[in-house]
Order: C-alpha cells, then structure tokens, then sequence
C-alpha cells in the first residue's frame, strides 16, 4: 500500500485520519475531494487572473502549483522551467514540493513524477497537504490549534444554537445547519435561520452554499446531494469547506480590531481633551474662590460681646471644617490631573499641555499661600480677641457657677430647718437627727467661704465696670440675706432638739424598766392559763392527788402576783403624767416591747376566771379515780380464782385424747363428767365478763391487784363458742362429742404417708434419688435422701431407697 503524509499533520490532525490512498477508492470521497480541493485551489488562483479545471491535469507541469503556493504563502518561489519537456515540467514540481518542505512540512511518498503523470491520488494527498498547512494550522482558538482549533471554534460559534452540536467534520455537517448556524453567527441578517427545519437538509445545504458563495465570496465547494447522498461525508472534503469560513469570518473579525483600535486613539484624544476643560474650568474655579475669600480673612473689625467673637470663631470653624478641606482636596486633585493628562501625553506621543495664562499649577500655588498667610493672621487675631473678653467674662462665669452652687445647696435649707419633725419623733429618730443637724452645721459652716468669695467676685465685676453689674449685686444681696436667715434658723432648731430628747431619754427609760418587768410576768400567766387548761390524763388516785397540790401551791402565789402587776401598771401610769405634763406628742408606743397594760389586766383577769374551774375539774377527777379503784378490787378478786380453774381445765382437756381407756362406756361416761363441770363453771365467767366490761368502760388499762386479764381467756371461749354457738349457757353432750372428736382427728398416719410416696414412685416398691428431686422442694428431698435407707428388695436398682422404713420411722413403732 502506498502512502504520502507530512511530518506536520501529527500536530494538528488525529493518527486516523492521515491520508491513505485506499480510501480513495470511494468514488463518492473522491468526487467530493476532487470538487472541494478544484474550487478551493481556485478561490486562490483567481486572484492571480487563473483557475483549474481538471486538478489532476492542470498541475502536471507544475506552473499552476508554483502559482498558488506563491498567492497563499505571499512569497515568491524560484523562476519556474518554461519549457515542455517532462524534465522541465518534473523541475517545476520538485520547485513547488521544495517550497511545501521549507515551510517544515515533510512529504512521505509524493514524488515529482506522479504528479507530473496525472496521478489522481498523489495530486489530491498534495494539494490536502497545502490546505493543512496554509489554511488550517495556523488557526488557533483558545490554546488548541489545526483540526482541534476549528473544531473548537464551530462549537464555540454554533453554541447558541440548540439544534446543532458540532462533534465532528463529517456526520455532523449533513443536515446543513452547522453551515446555516455559522453564517447566522457572523452575518444574521443573511439567514432567517428560524424558518430552517432540520428534516430538511437538501435546502439546508444549498442555501447555505448559495448565501457563502453570494455574500462572503467563499466558492461552493460541494454540492448538497453528495453530503446528503453520502453515509458519511468526506471529512477532508469538510474541514477544507469550513476552513473557508474561517477565514472569511475572521477577516471580517480583523477589520473590526482595525476599527477598535482607531476608536481607542480616538477616545485617548478626546479623554485628554476633557482633562484640558476640566483642568482648566477647575483651576478657575479654584482661584474665584480663593479671591473671595482671602478679603474676608484679613477682615479684623472687633467685637464687643464675647457671644460676637464665639460666632466669628465658629465661622471660622465652619470654613476650616466644611469649606476649606473639598477645595484642599479640589486642589490636590487638579494637580493630579495636571501630572496625569502630561504623563498621558507623553505616552501617546502627544504635545505637552499649556494652561491658558494665569492658571499654571505654581499660579495656583501662590495663590493657595496667599490665602494659608491671611487664614493664620485671621485665627491669631480671633484667639486674641477671645482671650481678651474671656478675661471679663471668666469672673462673670465664676460668680453664676458659684451662686449657682450656693443657691442650688440652699433649695429646701429653710423648710427642712423650720420642720417639727422631732415632735412626733422617737429618741433614736431624735438622736439621728441631731447627728444629722450636727452634720448640717458642719456644712453650713464650710459654705461660709463660698458665700465671701460670691460677695468678693461681685465687689470686683463693679469696680471693673461690668455690663450686667446691676443683676450680679441684686443675686449678691438675695444670698447674704438668706445666709444669715439660715444661721438663725439652724440655733433655734438645735435648741428644741436638745430639749426633746431629754424629755424622750426619760420616757425611754421608763420604757425599758416597764418592759424589763412586763415581759416576765407576761410569760407567767401565759404559762399559768395554759396549766390551768392543760387537759390532764390520770389513771389513779395518787396520780389526781398530786395535781391536786400542785394546784393549791399555785393559787398561792397569785397575792404576790398581783402586787407585780400593779408596780407594772405604775410605771405606765408615770409616762403618761410626763406626755401630760411637757405636751410631748409621743410618735409611737413602747420600743422595747408590745406588751400593753390592757393586755395585762385582760389575762390577769383570764387568769382569775380559770382558777375556779381548775378545782372544779380536779374534784371531778377525784371522784372518777376513786370509783375505777373499786372496779379494780372487785375484777381482781374474781380473776385470781377463775383464771387457775380455766388452766386447769384447758391442760385437762389437751391431755383426754392421748389418756382415754377403758370401753366406750367409760369414756363417755368420763366426758360426761367434763361437760358438766364447764357448764356449771360457766356464770362465775359470765359475771366475770360483765366486770370486764365495765373497767373497759371506764377506760381502765392496768390492774395491779390481778395478773389475769379477758385476753387470756380466748381459747376456753374459743371452746364454748363451739360447743355452745347460741350463747344459752346450755352444751349438749353430742355437740362436747362433736368437738372432742374435730381436736383429736387432724393428724397424719405412717400409712398415710407411705402411700403418698408410693404415688410418687409410680407404685413401685422403692423410689430413687432422681423422683425424689423432681417431686419435692430440694430442702426436703435432701432431708429424705440422706436418712432413706438403701431398698433390698428382688427388684432393687441401682440408687433404690426404702421409703416404707422411712415412713414408719417417722412416726414410730406404735404406728405399725
């Protein structure tokens, strides 16, 4: 197989699409080879007054070759043979195929002769070599260059197109849109590209094709039907056809940078320009202003009035804060301006800027310190000036402060001196506020040096001729009256201070002795009305016996008490002469206690009333303790014979089941026996229940003339109540047999037994360890293992025990 390729085509073409001949062999490729390279060659050879009609023909003698690579390289190839022999037409070729090598493409198995012999093949891969290196390296979009640089630019350019996506330089091109979207990118007014359908690619194709060739000068290069015809088309066919667009497109692209750039010259003219007027009407500005200002500054007309001169220093103020610093900043900016439209100048090749006379930046310098030079002398002279009338308003200002001081100080003195307070005041309230009089005579004191330099200051402003003296000497002389008002004052109040509470220190001494004894003999007749109303509990006679002498002690200290109560009441009685006497008007009652005599005579008289009624209860008492006394006797005397006979008879009858012999005769004749003993026992303990019933009662709990008690009784009346369930004091012989028979039957026999644990043992004749512990709880099956013998019988088996032995064991050999 022979091929021919370049040494370039790897860096900008894939490894599969180098140029094999065997592809060729496609007639449909081929014919759109050979049209697409005739008419792409010719869109070139037309600008040298030529074309080609055959290309396998019109290039064999190499004159036409040497042509186009001159028009597409723009570079002059050596002198071309003129003559007509295949050495010379051979010499032409190798010229041009000399020329594609210099410019770094290496040609691989395309020699002058085929091409000179008309070889259809050779000429083709020649001239696809030319249109790679001439009309597609080059191209370079986004850092990819060759096939990939195309590519990118098609899908950069057809992107906002959604019907077309741009994979690759075959199939992708077959509906014509990719065409149509390319020439509607560049030139929409050309295409109405919504009309295009893509089931439509015939139409698609062609208007596309006619719109290159019509309005962008681009030869048609394919005919429609054999892209449409085509599974796939040709995509050297293709790329050579797009390449065309690029190129057309991007000299449309080249003449808008063209007119960008005159564009960006001129707006570097006219921005400068603009920074002339506006250097120029700023620096006018600048200076109109600095006119108008300077006379106002050197302006030094005085002013009477400190207010005056504040007003012309807060306009000052006002300029250095509000109106001087945006022309400062106007200034600095006009001679950044300045530097900045002369450097700009400079840069671009430009004159230099001249200002119009008088506007120079080092103009607007001296004038700017013409200006700093008036506002310094203008604020020394303010400063001056202030300082001047500062010196007559400073002993003003002092005077009102300290005036204001004193007057603030003195607001309420006179009232608060004037106040009775101390009328209705206790002795601790009276000592406070001597404490705190004191404390305001120390003060008043300290004022005095204030009031003296008032006087002095005022003195001072009249000698000085001050305009407002007539104010200041009327304030002056409001403060001295009042200060000495206030010193009589303050005397008079300290005198009826002092005299108060030498009259309260009296009273409260009374107080305290009142309270000292008041309190004590509170607490005893409290006590004494909750003794006298104490709910005693007692239950002998020699218990109510010692409250009862209690109580008479107690009635005998109530003389004493009452002289107490009357020394109490005395003291009281003494405070309230005094209150009389000096017209005290007394604020509260007494501090060191709450007890009142009214309190006092009211429980005293309580007191009084309870007594008697004490001794009424406590005869009462006596009375009951006596008669539960003779409950006692009587219950005991009963109790100690009845309790021994019930003892008796309860061991007799636990001893009848296990001792009875004889026939049945006699043992019923000896039942009978006990029956009737029970019956005729049984009033004796019915009188003794009724006693019973009477200390139970009376609430009697203990009897220390018996030890018996109706408690210990319960199981002979456990016994009547069966054998006699009416309660008629009559107990059949039947139903003393009935019971006699329920005491004795209730116990188990070895036979019992034995065949308990046959059951067990699943009838057999011994039962082992295992049933054993499946059965019983394991407590008793291991009292059972360990005391049953082994079993011996014929039908033993390992691990058998003889329960029967075990079982007569238990209860003995009279069992048997």
């Amino acid at each position: 197989m022979d091929h021919y390729d370049s040494q370039q085509t790897n860096d900008y073409m894939q490894p599969e699409e180098d140029w094999d001949r065997d592809l060729l062999l496609d007639p449909a490729w081929e014919k759109q080879q050979r049209k697409t390279f005739t008419a792409w060659c010719n869109s070139h050879l037309r600008k040298a007054g030529t074309q080609i009609e055959n290309i396998e023909e019109d290039f064999r003698d190499g004159l036409k070759l040497m042509l186009l690579l001159e028009v597409i390289s723009g570079e002059r190839l050596a002198k071309p043979e003129r003559g007509k022999m295949r050495v010379h037409k051979i010499s032409n070729v190798n010229k041009a195929l000399d020329f594609i090598a210099s410019k770094g493409v290496k040609l691989v198995s395309i020699g002058a002769e085929e091409i000179v012999d008309g070889n259809v093949k050779m000429t083709l891969g020649m001239i696809w070599t030319i249109i790679l290196r001439f009309a597609i390296q080059d191209i370079s979009v986004e850092e990819t260059s060759a096939k990939e640089g195309l590519l990118l630019w098609c899908q950069r350019k057809t992107a906002p197109y959604k019907n077309v996506n741009i994979q690759n330089f075959h199939i992708s091109w077959k509906d014509g849109l990719g065409f149509c979207a390319l020439i509607h990118r560049h030139r929409p007014e050309l295409i109405d590209y919504g009309k295009l359908r893509k089931d439509d690619p015939l139409t698609n194709l062609n208007t596309a094709f006619d719109v290159a060739e019509k309005y962008l000068d681009i030869p048609k290069m394919l005919d429609a039907e054999d892209i449409v015809g085509t599974a796939r088309p040709d995509e050297k066919a293709i790329m050579t056809y797009v390449s065309s667009f690029y190129h057309a497109f991007s000299g449309a692209q080249k003449a808008e940078t063209a007119a960008n750039r005159i564009c960006k010259v001129l707006a570097v003219n006219q921005e400068n320009e603009q920074l002339m007027e506006d250097y120029e009407k700023l620096a006018s500005d600048l200076l109109e202003w600095i006119r108008r200002t300077i006379p106002w500054l050197e302006n030094r007309a005085p002013e009477n009035t400190m207010h005056a001169m504040q007003q012309k220093l807060e306009d000052f103020r006002d300029y250095r804060r509000l109106h001087k610093p945006p022309k400062v900043q106007e200034k600095c900016q006009l001679e950044i301006n300045f530097n900045t439209l002369q450097t700009k100048l400079r840069l671009s090749n430009r004159p230099a800027f001249m200002p119009s006379e008088g506007r120079m930046v080092s103009d607007i310098n001296n004038a700017w310190g013409c200006l700093e030079q008036a506002e310094k002398g203008y604020e020394e002279w303010l400063l001056n000036e202030i300082r001047r009338l500062e010196r007559l308003d400073h002993l003003a200002e002092k005077f009102r402060q300290k005036a204001s001081i004193h007057e603030a100080w003195t607001d309420g003195k006179e009232a608060m001196l004037r106040q009775k307070d101390y009328e209705t005041a206790t002795l601790s309230e009276i000592k406070a506020l001597l404490k705190k009089h004191e404390a305001f005579e120390s003060d008043l004191a300290a004022h005095q040096d204030r009031v003296e330099q008032i006087a002095a200051i005022a003195q001072e402003l009249n000698e000085l001729d001050y305009y407002d003296s007539p104010s200041v000497n009327a304030r002056c002389q409001k403060i001295c009256d009042q200060w000495d008002n206030l010193g009589a004052l303050t005397q008079k109040r300290r005198e009826a201070l002092e005299r108060t509470e030498k009259l309260l220190e009296t009273i409260d001494q009374l107080y305290l002795e009142y309270a000292k004894r008041a309190a004590p003999f509170n607490n005893w007749m409290e006590g004494a009305m909750e003794d006298l109303q104490d709910t005693f509990i007692v239950h002998t006679i020699e218990e109510i016996q010692g409250l009862t002498t209690a109580h008479e002690q107690f009635k005998a200290t109530l003389p004493d008490a009452d002289k107490e109560r009357l020394a109490i009441l005395g003291i009281h009685n003494e405070v309230s002469k005094i209150v009389q006497t000096y017209h005290v008007n007394m604020a509260g009652t007494n501090p060191y206690t709450t007890i009142t005599p009214q309190e006092i005579n009211g429980k005293w008289d309580h007191v009084r009333q309870l007594v008697p009624r004490r001794d009424q209860a406590l005869t009462e008492e006596h009375a009951r303790q006596q008669h539960n006394e003779r409950l006692r006797k009587q219950f005991g005397a009963q109790a100690n014979v009845i309790g021994p006979w019930i003892q008796t008879k309860m061991e007799e009858i636990g001893r009848i089941s296990i001792e009875m012999h004889g026939t049945l005769e006699d043992q019923l004749n000896h039942l009978r026996q006990y029956e009737k003993s029970i019956v005729n026992y049984k009033p004796k303990i019915d009188q003794l229940e009724g006693d019973h019933q009477l200390i139970q009662e009376a609430l009697i709990f203990d009897n220390k003339h018996t030890n018996y008690t109706m408690e210990g009784e319960a199981e002979f009346a456990r016994i009547m109540s069966i054998v006699d369930p009416n309660r008629l004091g009559v107990v059949t012989f039947q139903a003393f047999i009935d019971f006699m028979s329920r005491e004795t039957a209730d116990t188990d026999t070895a036979d019992q037994v034995m065949a308990s644990f046959k059951i067990l043992a699943g009838d057999k004749n011994y039962i082992t360890v295992d049933e054993l512990r499946r059965e019983l709880p394991p407590d008793q099956a291991e009292y059972c293992i360990a005391r049953m013998a082994p079993y011996t019988g014929p039908d033993a088996v390992p691990g058998a025990l003889d329960y029967m032995s075990f079982s007569t064991a238990l209860y003995g050999e009279s069992d048997l």
